[in-house]
């Protein structure tokens, strides 16, 4: 395997489960009683899920008819990040500027496979032949579209166009950014099946300030949006892609969405989209002050992987509780489920509150 792929895909420092927390999400019917404590293990940034201290159910004796407590409705329980209430008293709904004209969002629910064509190990979208793919997506969309009628889906491919690398290469910044050819020919894709089209940059050392305007080219067109990761933003520590988890603060984003606002007024175009991945607490620091802008639609990306409860808990904790503007969720084909836990359906996701809005499948 070449580093492209190695450094490409989630290893074990994403979520790092044991028996015993396995055991623990399986049980209470499902109601979550995990509570992930981002921690430092060596080099690595794993994640450790400490069981909470939750009541057991105690029996209640029948009283007459005239008792006050027969009235009192049974309190209801909620597993992690579905609770309206909490939802609520985070700060959801967010004040967000009115949606210009274009807007994508809250107005349809994005569906989008993730990866690149260069590798099978990188996500859905280079795993399988291009007319394979697109029907798997279409799929995906149909089962989307019944879950949630009263919300139109739109399908969406998400690039990753500039890949993190655990070696410095030619260029010293630890990362491979894929040839124009190969961006357009999935950009093409994605115009076949009347698709958005996300680019993803995953800046190893490099200086995501640096790489925007490499891909002005792309993001010209108006129906291509944003993705940063990060996970592989590691320029200030110096760690290696894959040693470490990396981060990015309120200022990147800022910067980010400045940028996309200026080329939507420059070039009159619809609002963008900007998906910022996060899994866990120091992935984005200072998310209250991430500016809104008309221009740019901010989405918050829960892109953990594991067992159902935890990724719920992750997005209760790391996207719930910090609101920005709206929510993504990321459901993966292979390592949520290689502990024999089942993929997360539609109706299971849109439990969750607020409702994400941007579905990716890797």
């Amino acid at each position: 395997m070449n580093n492209k792929e190695r450094f490409a895909v989630r290893g074990a420092m994403l979520l790092i489960i044991s028996a015993s927390v396995f055991a623990a999400c399986n049980h209470d019917n499902g109601i979550s009683v995990l509570n992930l404590v981002p921690l430092k293990s060596g080099t690595s940034e794993i994640t450790q899920a400490a069981v909470s201290s939750a009541g057991s159910a105690l029996p209640v004796q029948l009283q007459s008819s005239s008792s006050s407590a027969a009235n009192i409705p049974p309190k209801i329980k909620y597993n992690a990040g579905e609770s309206p209430e909490y939802a609520k008293n985070m700060g959801w709904p967010v004040k967000t500027p009115p949606p210009l004209n274009g807007s994508i969002l809250p107005g349809k629910r994005i569906v989008a496979y993730y990866g690149n064509p260069l590798s099978r190990k990188m996500g859905v979208l280079g795993e399988f032949p291009k007319d394979e793919m697109l029907a798997r997506l279409k799929g995906e969309i149909a089962k989307w579209e019944d879950a949630d009628p009263s919300l139109p889906v739109q399908p969406a491919l998400h690039l990753i166009a500039v890949v993190a690398q655990g070696s410095p290469g030619k260029s010293g910044k630890y990362r491979m950014v894929v040839p124009d050819a190969d961006v357009a020919k999935v950009y093409e894709w994605a115009k076949e099946m009347g698709a958005l089209m996300f680019i993803d940059i995953q800046t190893g050392h490099d200086d995501i300030r640096a790489l925007l305007p490499r891909f002005e080219w792309l993001l010209k067109n108006r129906d291509v949006h944003l993705g940063i990761d990060p996970e592989f933003n590691l320029a200030s520590s110096g760690k290696v892609p894959g040693k470490k988890i990396g981060t990015y603060d309120a200022s990147d984003i800022n910067y980010v969405s400045s940028y996309l606002a200026e080329l939507v007024k420059r070039e009159n175009l619809p609002p963008k989209i900007l998906v910022v991945h996060r899994f866990t607490r120091n992935g984005v620091t200072n998310a209250r002050k991430i500016v809104l802008r008309p221009e740019v639609q901010i989405v918050i990306h829960m892109d953990g992987w594991g067992a159902p409860c935890l990724k719920r808990d992750s997005y209760k904790d790391y996207v719930v509780a910090e609101p920005v503007q709206y929510t993504g969720f990321k459901l993966f084909y292979h390592n949520d489920t290689k502990k024999g836990d089942p993929l997360m359906k539609p109706e299971e996701v849109l439990k969750l509150k607020p409702e994400p809005l941007y579905i990716q499948y890797q």
